[in-house]
């Protein structure tokens, strides 16, 4: 069974490149009848930062990307800790020391900065000279019992055979070797594992076999597979994905900002939308590529990716598990265009309101906004805000939008803005009373709100008036709402209703008169 893995490590918060590794691993997964798992590597505890795992899950759990086993959901891979898997690590350390790959080094920092210089200088690529690999067995057990600190390095002079690195996304790779250090250390002087280590002995022992991880991780790959060669032990198949990075081309980071999923969370973002943002991000390339499919000796083959998607494409997480494809990413880094979010959420809500649960999902989601928004309304209920979302279909980009796109729904229009004033002020004040009076007058006749026909109405009477239908309707949208744009009029005052209508149309003709008394 195809086994995938998630491996975060609690240094802070998920952000969006970490939410769409996890995304490519649940689509691979679910695409190929699998399952992934969500592993935590916490081996470094200089850098752990208290509450990151719940907010990981909280994360994903808010994106609909449920792992299959996990903290939280122990299976039979448990533990899902790497810093509970300690044990594990030291056995297969001293597998490698006993085999001959691996070896014991007790040079100092200091002696080990003076090295580096020193090899530096005289031009080597090497970045230790191998001090150690040259102790007899008698001065290594001599120090060890002394309590002498040491690493455990690979012995890079003592590499099996094995065919070249391929990875699903790059094909075949070019050897690496020279930009990795010299016997890379394996585990620390604190007895925890390098990262090298760990992720190879839990990916084996897992039954990890597709690795999915970022392409900062590429460089490393020859390292892994020699110490899966050096164990005897066959590799998963690899597929590293290219970075995301911000507009002007630099690495996203947690430091520089808004890419934490939290922002997004918190600022009313479908998580659909930011799913299919993320998936689409990179995925777009079409070509032969080269494929290995089983262990690291079997022989590579030739495919053909399939057709990618285009980046604005509205997707449910069923076609992106229908379509994934991951030969079909690109070698580049990508840039996350935010006016792409807002398209892709803008046709997301549309389809979550496009149902009745959907709608009143929707509903009830937006209450709580809107009662923040808005505390002294009384026009905040559940039946009155699906109402609000039916009329503003194909402008809601943003749940949080709402208060903006109508507070006028919500409360009283604000008649001082300079946008409501710059509205009024080249139409003629007796073509203004003209039309209130009128349209007044009209709707005071109609007492079957819910069925009358307002936009013929309003057509018939601007007819009558002879006025422009610019002067007719700006000076309705005015006195209705003070604001430019939103729905149309008539749809303002079915959800306003009548008494409401009625008193803004008054209210505006006292205004309006007292000023031209």
């Amino acid at each position: 069974m195809i086994l995938l893995r998630f491996a975060p490590s609690p240094t802070g918060a998920l952000h969006l490149g970490g939410l769409r590794t996890a995304l490519y691993n649940y689509l691979y997964a679910k695409k190929h009848g699998g399952k992934w798992i969500m592993r935590i590597e916490d081996t470094d505890a200089t850098r752990y930062v208290p509450g990151s795992v719940d907010n990981i899950r909280k994360a994903l759990d808010w994106a609909g990307l449920e792992y299959d086993y996990g903290p939280g959901k122990d299976g039979p891979h448990a533990p899902y800790f790497q810093s509970e898997r300690l044990d594990l690590y030291r056995s297969y350390t001293n597998k490698l020391l006993d085999s001959g790959h691996a070896y014991r080094c007790f040079c100092s920092p200091d002696r080990l900065t003076a090295t580096r210089e020193k090899l530096a200088r005289s031009g080597s690529n090497e970045t230790y000279d191998k001090h150690c690999l040259y102790l007899s067995d008698e001065e290594v057990a001599r120090k060890v019992r002394a309590g002498e600190k040491s690493v455990v390095r690979l012995n890079d002079d003592k590499l099996p055979a094995r065919p070249p690195s391929v990875d699903i996304v790059f094909g075949k790779l070019r050897d690496s070797h020279l930009s990795l250090p010299t016997d890379p250390i394996l585990l620390k002087s604190d007895l925890f594992p390098t990262y090298h280590l760990a992720s190879v002995v839990d990916d084996h022992e897992m039954g990890i076999t597709h690795v999915l991880r970022g392409e900062e991780w590429l460089p490393s790959l020859d390292l892994h597979l020699d110490i899966y060669a050096c164990l005897n032990i066959s590799s998963p198949q690899f597929a590293h994905i290219p970075i995301l990075v911000n507009a002007d081309g630099s690495k996203m980071s947690k430091r520089n900002g808004d890419v934490q999923v939290a922002d997004y969370i918190r600022r009313g973002w479908e998580p659909a939308a930011i799913l299919n943002w993320l998936a689409l991000a990179g995925w777009g390339a079409q070509r032969e590529v080269t494929e290995v499919t089983g262990g690291p000796l079997d022989s590579p083959r030739s495919v053909q990716s399939s057709p990618a998607p285009d980046s604005t494409t509205v997707m449910t997480m069923p076609e992106m598990i229908e379509q994934f494809d991951l030969p079909a990413l690109t070698h580049r880094s990508t840039s996350l265009d935010p006016t792409k979010l807002e398209y892709l959420n803008k046709h997301h809500l549309m389809r979550v309101w496009s149902t009745p649960d959907g709608l009143d999902s929707l509903a009830r989601r937006l209450h709580i906004l809107v009662k923040e928004a808005f505390p002294a309304s009384p026009f905040t209920t559940v039946d009155y805000i699906k109402k609000i979302i039916m009329i503003l279909q194909g402008r809601l980009t943003n749940v949080q939008d709402i208060g903006l796109h109508t507070p006028y729904l919500f409360i009283e229009p604000d008649y001082s803005s300079e946008e409501a004033q710059i509205m009024i002020k080249n139409i003629p004040e007796e073509s203004r009373q003209r039309t209130l009076h009128a349209v007044r007058d009209r709707l005071n006749d109609s007492t079957q709100w819910d069925n009358i026909d307002i936009a013929g109405i309003l057509h018939e009477e601007n007819d009558s008036l002879g006025l422009s239908h610019k002067i007719f309707m700006t000076t309705l949208r005015h006195t209705l709402s003070a604001m430019k744009n939103g729905p149309s009029v008539p749809e303002i005052m079915q959800v306003l209703g009548r008494e409401r209508t009625l008193a803004r149309l008054q209210n505006h003709i006292t205004i309006t008169v007292d000023k031209t008394d």
